[in-house]
């Protein structure tokens, strides 16, 4: 799935902040729940407009993301 299928960026949204698509749920409330050791079918049940496969794959975009060999750029881009 591409990102784009998966976040809506759009300042009348929660000020921009990025939200998974067709919901007003923050895609990082996905990474604070699973940090807090909340597992991913408690935090789908917290915020039911957000599917499993929408959850799966950002978690997988993620996990490319990081696992890629260009992290270093990906990390320069962000800091």
């Amino acid at each position: 799935m591409d990102v784009s299928e998966l976040i809506t960026i759009d300042k009348e949204i929660l000020g921009g902040q990025p939200v998974f698509k067709g919901t007003r749920v923050p895609v990082e409330s996905l990474f604070d729940h699973l940090e807090a050791g909340v597992p991913l079918d408690e935090f789908l049940d917290d915020f039911p407009t957000v599917s499993k496969e929408q959850a799966i794959s950002l978690l997988d975009i993620a996990n490319k993301l990081i696992t890629s060999k260009n992290v270093a750029q990906l990390y320069a881009t962000v800091a």
